[in-house]
């Protein structure tokens, strides 16, 4: 059978015009991108990656081609501050990062970051199970349209990390430490003598060998991911905050996740907080020994100190901030609950 050059090109313009009829066809196989941000670097000592690199995983396995996601690490995508603005307006769909960030946004969320409002992680997680996340979610979605992926944690307490020992809390009055550009963090600095300066975690590196900072304040494994140890030596103890990490996801990433794979999608990021989270239990003493093969010291707070510090913490943080914030006083009652 022969078939006519006039045959042949009349059905190539004709399967052309059955893709050009329906553009449906063609976005149903192409893969939903999102952006994802984190200020932290692409490795496994960072909380944020290995949350991402689990999430990511299930999604492909779950979900397919229909949703690929973008990793841009290390501040790519701005300072955090900024990015917070971008997940609100759309232009990154995701953002991987500590509690704290969203309390610029969302005024409640900086109860999370009140030196000692938890005694541990394990008392962290019960809050935030107990409905302390479920609340502070809420406020979120309804003041910025913005959702929780997943509540995890950083590897361990956040410590004070300084260029000069400090042994006391003596030692720190006038310590110009970096903190996050978060009211909560700048008045537990304050309380406690330190002179808090609020810089972008991108620009700490810099801040530390040029001497805009002396030192600054994060979990034993950011300190490793980050190469800080590199600019700094020692380390006091304070374990002032369990720090909670979050994965959010904006209104317009989430009108991107396609409807049939929406449930999938979820359960995917639940699974990869309840890794997290379990890594981050086990690998914050190991990240602490590894520092210390790093030639960082350690200088444990003196019991005293910490109870003496506890009372204006109380008495003065938490009382003002619950003033201030008036929805915070029953998430300080989950707290305290959740502490017995």
């Amino acid at each position: 059978m022969i078939i006519s050059r006039r045959a042949l090109l009349g059905g190539a313009v004709g399967g052309v015009a059955t893709a050009i009829a329906s553009p449906s066809i063609l976005r149903a196989q192409a893969p939903v991108a999102f952006r994802v941000s984190s200020s932290m670097p692409a490795d496994r000592n960072a909380a944020h990656f290995v949350w991402f690199e689990r999430f990511q995983a299930l999604v492909k396995e779950r979900v397919g081609d229909k949703v690929k996601l973008d990793y841009f690490a290390n501040s790519q995508l701005g300072r955090e501050a900024d990015v917070v603005q971008q997940v609100v307006l759309g232009s990154t769909d995701i953002m991987i990062t500590g509690s704290s960030i969203w309390a610029t946004s969302v005024a409640e969320w900086g109860m999370l970051d009140l030196g000692y409002v938890f005694d541990s992680q394990d008392h962290a997680v019960k809050a935030i199970d107990a409905g302390l996340g479920d609340a502070l979610g809420k406020l979120l979605l309804e003041r910025r349209g913005a959702e929780v992926l997943g509540w995890g944690f950083h590897f361990g307490a956040r410590n004070v990390y300084t260029k000069a020992n400090v042994k006391s809390l003596a030692d720190l009055k006038g310590v110009k430490l970096r903190v996050l550009p978060a009211p909560a963090f700048i008045e537990t600095f304050k309380i406690m003598g330190a002179v808090p300066v609020p810089i972008p975690f991108n620009e700490l590196y810099t801040a530390l060998q040029t001497g805009v900072v002396d030192g600054f304040e994060h979990d034993a494994a950011s300190v490793i991911a980050n190469r800080l140890y590199e600019v700094t030596k020692h380390c006091y103890q304070t374990d002032h905050l369990f720090s909670p990490m979050v994965a959010v996801i904006g209104k317009r990433g989430m009108s991107k996740v396609p409807a049939e794979v929406k449930a999938a999608f979820l359960a995917c990021a639940q699974e990869a907080t309840t890794f997290q989270r379990a890594e981050a239990a086990s690998r914050g003493a190991g990240a602490i020994q590894e520092l210390k093969g790093l030639g960082i010291s350690f200088t444990p707070m003196p019991k005293e100190e910490r109870a003496a510090i506890l009372q204006p913490m109380s008495e003065k943080l938490y009382a003002d901030f619950a003033k201030q914030y008036p929805p915070t006083k029953a998430l300080f009652d989950m707290v305290a609950k959740a502490r017995g």
